[in-house]
């Protein structure tokens, strides 16, 4: 084997082993999930605007539409608080639920319903691409307290950066994509049209985008854990006053 042949200390650190990979997978799975809520955040986001143009198609009456898909989605919380589960995603749902409501009932439009989530969707995707080209990728800001990496990634990990830029491009044009459809719609089709087709478009492309998330994340670098090395210093901080108050103690 010549020189060439054999592998050198940095070729092993830049090529982590099949273990580290999948190891580096499972973790970027398991954040991804606790973000965006997993299969059953995918259910609660779906459910409620499936319960609407469902019943908007049968009996085209908005109250009753509408009451249901609120209904229900105060129960999918209630659910989570008696199981004492997370319920930030929960909670999203029936704001946006309830934000839908309260505008289709005041316009006395139905379509109106889907409006200010379509406008959620819209800054959504702005903020995503706004945050990426000042350097800040928003993907970054929501993963990086679940990675307990907080904002180290900004500075100390290049690598992880030019991940969350990846990824937070992507959100944002998948989301803009998903817009470009949804808005003409809004003004050419009637409401169960539109109902249909943005019930069919909520999980493909959250799918998508959170694929593409786990894909550039587990080729980045690992996180850089903040917590433990502020544990450490905190350790290493109260050893050195032992030592100290030691030292001190023969002395005197």
């Amino acid at each position: 084997m010549t020189s060439l042949d054999k592998p050198t200390s940095d070729t092993d650190k830049s090529h982590p082993t099949a273990r580290e990979e999948a190891a580096a997978k499972a973790v970027t799975e398991a954040a991804l999930s606790e973000a965006f809520g997993g299969v059953r955040g995918m259910v609660e986001t779906v459910l409620p605007g499936l319960l609407f143009v469902t019943m908007f198609t049968i009996n085209k009456d908005l109250h009753t539409a509408a009451i249901a898909a609120l209904v229900v989605s105060l129960v999918m919380v209630g659910v989570r608080l008696i199981r004492k589960d997370t319920v930030k995603h929960a909670f999203s749902g029936v704001f946006g639920v309830a934000f839908g409501v309260v505008f289709a009932m005041m316009t006395g439009n139905a379509k109106d319903f889907y409006l200010p989530g379509m406008i959620y969707t819209l800054g959504l995707a702005l903020a995503y691409i706004v945050t990426t080209i000042a350097g800040v990728p928003l993907i970054g800001l929501i993963l990086g307290p679940v990675f307990k990496e907080n904002l180290s990634w900004r500075t100390r990990n290049p690598g992880r950066k030019a991940a969350y830029a990846k990824a937070s491009w992507a959100w944002g044009l998948i989301l803009l994509a998903k817009c470009a459809i949804l808005f003409p719609l809004y003004w050419w089709a009637d409401t169960t049209q539109l109902g249909w087709v943005l019930v069919s478009l909520k999980i493909p492309p959250f799918l998508l985008a959170v694929y593409l998330t786990w894909l550039f994340l587990a080729k980045a670098p690992p996180p850089i854990d903040v917590f433990a090395e502020m544990e450490a210093e905190e350790q290493a901080e109260k050893e050195r006053k032992a030592r100290a108050a030691q030292a001190g103690g023969h002395d005197g």
